[in-house]
């Protein structure tokens, strides 16, 4: 039996860090549990004060195929390279040029969404298909490849 996987990410500001990734990955942030309209609605209903409402989010795949994404406050900030990112299949079965624009037009579209580029490795085959490495809002890498 296999076992289901949630990707943890440490945050300093996991609401703004779900919606990027909702927004990356076509998920969506998670919605909260019935009977509750909105997450404030159960947050107070719950009696979590208003300066911890913002301690951890979700992003889910509305088909539920992938991961879930957990976002979590920590008091510390990102120091280090990651040792574990995310790769985003982008250009999954292109390549050369027309691998290299769909991955630019994927960076392009994340730029919007509060991206930063860092990186673009050029195709080197046989082994070197090319990618584009970025970092999310709170400077954690991932690749488009």
């Amino acid at each position: 039996m296999s076992l289901e996987v949630q990707v943890t990410v440490d945050a300093e500001d996991p609401g703004a860090l779900a919606t990027f990734w909702a927004a990356a990955l076509g998920y969506v942030v998670q919605a909260p549990p019935p009977p509750f309209g909105s997450w404030d609605e159960a947050l107070e209903a719950w009696g979590i004060p208003p300066e911890r409402r913002n301690d951890a989010s979700a992003a889910v795949d509305p088909d539920g195929r992938g991961p879930r994404m957990f976002f979590q406050r920590v008091p510390e900030g990102k120091t280090v390279k990651n040792r574990v990112h995310l790769d985003l299949r982008a250009a999954p079965g292109l390549a050369g040029e027309e691998r290299m624009a769909a991955l630019e037009a994927e960076a392009a579209r994340l730029l919007g969404h509060g991206a930063t580029r860092l990186l673009r490795v050029e195709p080197d085959p046989p082994l070197i298909g090319g990618n584009i490495v970025m970092a999310d809002p709170e400077g954690n890498e991932f690749c488009l490849d």
